[in-house]
């Protein structure tokens, strides 16, 4: 996944698989309904500490990983 895109999807297919809400994700992870709104629909600028949130809610978790296209300097 390297876009917001491809996290805003996963977000939602969990979401969907789980059979909740925004609203109930919302309040599961101590945020609000539209942040998790705009989380899935692929804001750009969302808080990285609240995006945490709601994947830890959701029983994701964020991993990363080296670009092989990149050289570190």
């Amino acid at each position: 996944m390297t876009d917001v895109s491809g996290l805003a999807g996963e977000v939602r297919a969990r979401r969907t698989q789980l059979r909740l809400r925004q609203e109930e994700v919302a309040d599961l992870a101590g945020v609000s309904e539209r942040f998790v709104y705009a989380l899935e629909n692929g804001k750009q600028t969302v808080q990285l500490d609240k995006v945490l949130a709601v994947l830890n809610a959701l029983g994701l978790h964020l991993e990363l990983h080296r670009g092989a296209d990149l050289e570190i300097r």
